[in-house]
């Protein structure tokens, strides 16, 4: 039994005392410990070292005290393990070398054995619930199919992933078979990850903000519904899609025990356009992180308020920057720790 099981029961609706607190990349940059390890080993390395994972995993709830534990990785192991070559360049972020253009990359890209290409993921989780020691939820993630694809035509990050949606446009069939690959990688990824031990499962559709509303549909809500039919039999899942406020009616209605929302949608016009009905997580803007404490603690007490303290997750509306203080994160999570008291 995980002895605080706030966050679990956050996802399932229950009446809570305070709403549960974490971070998107809470296990990451702005940690000095983690900037020790980023010294001594490159990025994949350290998502490849299942104890490297762990010990980067349990930092923030030794450190910063959360509530849940989220895996060091990334999703771009995805397409690595699809015969993807991803590299992680310093200063620049995620380049292939080779991105998919045409029918010849998409035949390239398989769906792999998850068990063989990605068991170091699944070595890190049972090493980190070793290490929690039932303390906190793990939470395993990937990303959305759609924000795969964006990296493997692009090639690299983007300000409008134009060369990834000319593909869809100009090549839709292909789109979708490539798109129909990373969702059937995907699904057997996180089943692995549940047979590991995680309690929970978040997809983080990160790019989702880029396309239209009828759009979206087409290229990436169907893929991420596949992925929550095929896992909420088994395990909570939440999906966050950055800048898709617009879709957050429809996915409401998807089987996901939790919506991840971001500061660009107001806590009253997500419980309206969700109509109340499912737990909501966010969206506390992370550069609001570098205001002073005490307009911190304010903003986040008012948060709460706002969004209610039941069927609600405290959290980031995106992840963690590098250059947030520590202390500025802990007064973040101990405001909503000590809600009510």
């Amino acid at each position: 039994m995980i002895k605080n099981d706030l966050f679990l029961r956050a996802l399932k609706g229950e009446t809570v005392s305070r709403p549960p607190v974490w971070m998107m990349r809470q296990a990451g940059r702005y940690l000095p410990d983690f900037m020790k390890l980023k010294e001594k080993y490159d990025f994949f390395t350290r998502c490849r070292t299942p104890e490297l994972a762990t010990e980067i995993t349990v930092m923030p709830i030794h450190q910063v005290e959360t509530d849940a534990a989220i895996l060091f990785s990334d999703i771009l192991v995805v397409p690595q393990a699809m015969n993807i070559e991803v590299e992680m360049k310093p200063g620049l972020g995620p380049w292939l070398p080779n991105p998919i253009r045409d029918k010849k990359g998409v035949d390239a890209a398989i769906v792999p054995n998850v068990y063989e290409e990605l068991g170091y993921v699944y070595d890190a989780i049972k090493l980190t619930k070793e290490a929690l020691n039932d303390e906190v939820p793990l939470i395993g993630f990937a990303g959305s199919p759609w924000t795969i694809f964006c990296y493997c035509v692009q090639g690299q990050g983007s300000k409008n992933f134009d060369k990834a949606k000319a593909f869809c446009f100009s090549e839709p069939e292909l789109a979708h078979q490539l798109l129909q690959k990373i969702t059937d990688t995907t699904i057997a990824y996180l089943k692995g990850k549940v047979e590991a031990g995680v309690d929970a499962v978040q997809l983080f559709d990160s790019w989702g903000g880029m396309l239209s509303p009828e759009d979206y549909q087409s290229f990436s809500w169907q893929y991420m519904q596949q992925i929550i039919d095929a896992l909420r039999p088994e395990i909570p899942v939440i999906a966050f899609g950055k800048g898709c406020w617009f879709a957050l009616e429809h996915m409401s209605k998807s089987g996901a025990s939790a919506l991840g929302v971001d500061w660009t949608c107001s806590p009253e016009m997500a419980r309206k356009l969700t109509n109340n009905s499912i737990t909501l997580q966010g969206n506390f803007d992370p550069s609001r992180l570098l205001s002073p404490i005490p307009e911190i603690e304010k903003m986040a007490l008012e948060m709460v308020n706002r969004f209610g303290k039941d069927k609600y997750i405290a959290n980031l509306g995106h992840g963690i920057l590098p250059n947030i203080p520590v202390d500025h994160a802990k007064a973040f999570v101990n405001t909503i720790k000590s809600y009510g008291v």
